[in-house]
């Protein structure tokens, strides 16, 4: 396999699969099988799950919430998905373990970096919940974040577009996809790939982002092993 240690990053709106929210435990499964393949081939997983099947802070804060209050409810929306994830992963034959940035003992262990790494190191796919803990930042950022504290080789952003475009695909027809791109390709490009935060955070730790259609049976694998499936981002 090409890459180690990875952090793959869901989308909350994916758990939902052809609802209008919630999540579809249909998808976890698929998810689920998916993950194993690469599990059972020896790399070593962490997860970071949105929260946008639920609720988003952006959207209650446009409708008059305050923004503090809404990101703390996008947080723990993601926290449910994690114990979701968690769930399915087990039923599959996983070890699991949860960590959130806000302590919620009854359910999940408090983030800390050493555990993180000594459960990756055991073969334990951790699910970071609870994004960075802060308001303001996204799931996004979270991901990377914890790609670097744990030293990932790659995050791995599985999203249902199968990369970057020119433009957005599901509107212009004539879109065309990149296989690979500089962080400065992207930013002189103006492409939407992660929040400007996220982003900077990766580049300036070099590590590698992927974009690649999580929905499509057999991507995960082939991105592990280095197949070119979706769009690199790298230095």
């Amino acid at each position: 396999m090409k890459y180690k240690r990875i952090l793959l990053k869901l989308s909350g709106e994916a758990l939902m699969g052809d609802r209008q929210y919630g999540i579809d435990p249909k998808r976890l499964a698929e998810y689920a099988h998916e993950i194993k393949q690469i599990h059972d081939k020896g790399v070593e997983i962490a997860i970071v799950i949105g929260g946008g099947n639920i609720f988003r802070g952006v959207s209650g804060a446009s409708n008059g919430m305050d923004r503090v209050q809404g990101d703390y409810m996008g947080m723990l929306a993601t926290v449910i998905n994690g114990m979701a994830l968690q769930g399915a992963l087990e039923d599959a034959g996983m070890q699991t373990r949860l960590q959130t940035a806000l302590k919620i003992e009854a359910i999940a262990e408090p983030y800390i970096k050493r555990r993180a790494v000594r459960h990756l190191e055991k073969g334990r796919i951790v699910i970071f919940g609870a994004g960075t803990g802060n308001p303001y930042f996204t799931t996004d950022t979270a991901a990377v974040l914890r790609g670097v504290e744990v030293h990932a080789d790659v995050i791995l952003k599985g999203t249902r577009v199968d990369g970057i475009y020119t433009a957005d695909p599901e509107k212009d027809a004539n879109a065309t996809k990149y296989d690979t791109l500089t962080f400065e390709d992207v930013l002189q490009k103006g492409l939407n790939v992660m929040d400007t935060t996220a982003f900077t955070l990766s580049q300036e730790n070099e590590l590698p982002i992927i974009v690649f259609d999580m929905n499509k049976a057999g991507n995960l694998v082939k991105v592990c092993e280095g197949d070119t499936v979706g769009t690199t981002v790298s230095v």
